[in-house]
């Protein structure tokens, strides 16, 4: 590989950066209430509402179905709508973003469902509200698994990221395709997956730690 390269590797490296992370915190920010809202609202549960527990879930199953590569074209004007433009970093989360929410929101809705009904019962019967049993009673021990979740859901928005070089997205994966395939240099294609490699399992050891860093039993 080429001096050259090394400049266009590390711009391509922080784009993917940007995307992920900036993808990532939009996401987390609304898949954590979206799973919230999955598990307190279902049978027996404290703001239960199984009207409103079968029609989110409905949503969430519809859009996970839907394969990442499709999602990005299928949902091109809709990106155009809130970015103004259907290529480069910025447009490319718009899917990214899309295709994370759901997958976050059944993360958490699963980790929150481990916690023993008898924690939950307690704080009841010592009068705490809904909310109150939200914040302080199924968060908190529901965190450990959750950042656990994040993890994979972080990993997953590497990949993706890489796919969404296909149409424009910019990153590692548009440096792959438009240098390493489209211009036969298998060089190329090498270092960009050994960079996502150490990006994922850079990845993987922060969120283990921090997981295990919560996890107070």
């Amino acid at each position: 590989m080429s001096a050259d390269m090394i400049p266009l590797i590390s711009k391509a490296l922080g784009e993917t950066v940007y995307m992920v992370a900036v993808s990532m915190l939009i996401a987390t920010i609304i898949g954590i209430p979206l799973g919230v809202l999955l598990h307190t609202t279902n049978k027996n549960q404290i703001l239960e509402c199984l009207v409103l527990n079968k029609v989110l879930g409905a949503v969430v199953n519809a859009v996970r179905s839907i394969p990442f590569v499709i999602l990005m074209v299928a949902i091109i004007p809709l990106t155009r709508l809130i970015v103004g433009s259907s290529i480069g970093t910025t447009a490319a989360m718009v899917p990214l973003v899309l295709a994370s929410v759901p997958f976050i929101g059944r993360q958490v809705e699963t980790s929150l469902r481990e916690i023993p009904e008898g924690i939950v019962e307690a704080a009841q019967s010592m009068g705490a509200t809904p909310m109150q049993i939200i914040s302080r009673v199924l968060l908190p021990e529901a965190m450990p698994n959750i950042v656990a979740q994040l993890t994979t859901v972080v990993i997953s928005l590497v990949g993706e990221s890489a796919m969404a070089g296909a149409i424009g997205g910019g990153g590692l994966g548009d440096l792959a395709i438009r240098y390493g395939y489209q211009r036969f240099r298998p060089d190329i294609m090498i270092a960009t997956v050994v960079v996502l490699i150490v990006m994922v399992q850079v990845v993987q050891f922060a969120g283990n730690a921090l997981a295990k860093k919560l996890d107070k039993r």
